[in-house]
């Protein structure tokens, strides 16, 4: 829907407290029993007040991968979409963060939400690297954002210098790919991930090497 320059400009990235954001819905990080806890839950607990845990509570649990939507409590944003990512190690978990992200665009979608802010899901407690995390959630959103006209922008939140820098160069690559309308975003998230496991792969080998010549 619209141009690829037109999806480009709907991405935004950010460092700072996702909680304190005036967008239409701000997207937390949960767990499967929807508790408000640490992190960005807890965050989002202290500011929006109890309120957003007593919906939680009326729908909980979820499933890894699935998504539900509450009011905003006393925060700046109407609305807090609770995505379940993975714990790093379960299994499938980039699938699972993929699921995770689209589930809450469909919702802010079906809501004809304008404004999502969302941090990088499942890189807090439950460990998922955040270059991966970066590459998978950008990818999601932009492919969305190719055929969807809500949420009109969105907005990733991240709390750490590293975290932002991290997600800011991942969107320039793939912005790389817009203007050069080469390869999708898919497609070359795929063949970044293989060279490196090509690269992995050749240093074990090259360990084992040694350990057999001593």
């Amino acid at each position: 829907m619209g141009s690829q320059s037109a999806v480009e400009e709907r991405i935004r990235i950010v460092e700072g407290d996702i909680t304190l954001l005036d967008v239409g819905a701000v997207v937390n990080a949960a767990n499967t029993h929807l508790r408000l806890g640490g992190g960005v839950a807890g965050a989002i607990r202290t500011r929006g007040g109890p309120a957003i845990q007593v919906e939680c509570d009326r729908m909980a649990p979820l499933e890894v991968g699935e998504a539900v939507i509450t009011g905003g409590g006393n925060l700046k944003a109407k609305y807090v979409i609770h995505a379940v990512g993975p714990v790093n190690g379960e299994g499938d978990e980039e699938a699972k963060l993929a699921r995770a992200t689209l589930s809450s665009l469909r919702i802010a979608s079906d809501r004809k939400i304008l404004s999502l802010a969302c941090p990088a899901i499942s890189t807090g407690i439950y460990g998922f690297p955040l270059q991966e995390c970066s590459q998978i959630m950008l990818r999601v959103v932009l492919e969305f954002l190719k055929k969807n006209g809500h949420p009109r922008e969105v907005v990733f939140c991240l709390y750490s210098a590293e975290a932002y820098e991290i997600f800011r160069k991942t969107l320039d690559s793939l912005r790389t790919w817009i203007r050069s309308g080469t390869s999708s975003p898919s497609q070359q998230i795929k063949n970044s991930e293989q060279q490196k496991r090509k690269k992995d792969h050749g240093r074990r080998g090259r360990e084992v090497k040694v350990e057999g010549g001593n």
